[in-house]
């Protein structure tokens, strides 16, 4: 996980460094779009230190309360994150812009929310892409949907997401605001809002739906699962692999446990050596298992 501090941190700096300034530009120019943006930057800071405040709770050491160890605070605060931007990014956007519509102000001279609005598209896009190059290294060739489907680490896709988005509105807000000032429509601006806020509900959703499946015990791949049956089945005393279960505590750090059925003559102390040896074959043909349970039939 090391590489996605370098996204989160790049993400992490890049909000701090416009969200102050979407919120002043947008009072000075009475634009509710860059007031949205504001909201959007700094509920995407919030995020990048939660994410870290995850990834740091996640690393604690097992425990008697914990026996298998934190790493599931990862998952809860990357769903916490998707919470947070549909409800202070999204929600408050579409609001933001709905009563922008309803009761419409002229805008005044935008030229500093285009001078904020590219230095923000310029920093985002830079984050944006320091967290694509590190998401493209855990991919081994797999397609983006695939990859993200697949990852059992959501802190390296939700800033990928975050900073997508960002960029996403950045791009509606420029447009929609230049409209609105060159055509005088100011309800153009805040439908440039509500546009912003239903990109962010739509990310939230995505992240809400990985992040809560992780947190409810996803298990290794089916093709993992094969390739461990077949492993523990190499073994003499064993006659077959049962059952598999299985969940991820963190993105590298997974639960086995195992049901299988040995061969009838053997005694105690044989089943136990047998055990001993698939357990061992399993770690070290897989790294990531941490615990193997192995319960014989």
């Amino acid at each position: 996980m090391a590489n996605n501090h370098k996204s989160i941190y790049s993400a992490l700096a890049a909000n701090l460094l416009i969200a102050l300034t979407k919120f002043i530009a947008g009072a000075f120019t009475n634009s509710s779009s860059m007031i949205s943006e504001g909201i959007h930057s700094t509920v995407d800071t919030t995020n990048q230190l939660l994410l870290l405040y995850g990834l740091k709770r996640s690393r604690k050491p097992a425990d008697e309360s914990h026996p298998f160890g934190y790493g599931k605070e990862l998952y809860f605060w990357s769903f916490v994150v998707s919470i947070l931007i549909f409800g202070l990014g999204g929600a408050l956007s579409i609001y933001q812009g709905i009563s922008h519509i309803i009761e419409p102000e002229v805008m005044k001279d935008p030229f500093w929310n285009y001078i904020v609005l590219v230095l923000s598209l310029i920093f985002e896009g830079t984050s944006l892409f320091i967290a694509v190059k590190e998401f493209n290294k855990t991919r081994n060739g797999m397609k983006w949907w695939d990859a993200i489907i697949k990852s059992k680490d959501p802190a390296s896709f939700l800033v990928v997401f975050e900073d997508g988005a960002a960029v996403a509105g950045l791009l509606v807000v420029m447009v929609l605001m230049g409209l609105s000032h060159s055509f005088q429509i100011p309800e153009l601006d805040g439908l440039a809002s509500v546009i912003v806020g239903l990109i962010l509900v739509f990310v939230s959703f995505i992240l809400a739906r990985e992040s809560r499946s992780l947190l409810m015990g996803e298990g290794i791949a089916p093709e993992t699962r094969e390739k461990i049956a077949k492993l523990a089945e190499k073994d003499i005393a064993v006659v077959k692999t049962k059952s598999i279960l299985s969940t991820y505590q963190s993105p590298e750090e997974v639960v086995l446990m195992l049901i299988i059925d040995f061969e009838d003559h053997l005694d105690t102390e044989e089943i136990t050596e047998a055990i001993k040896r698939i357990r061992e074959n399993i770690k070290r043909e897989f790294p990531l298992v941490h615990f193997v349970i192995i319960q014989p039939e």
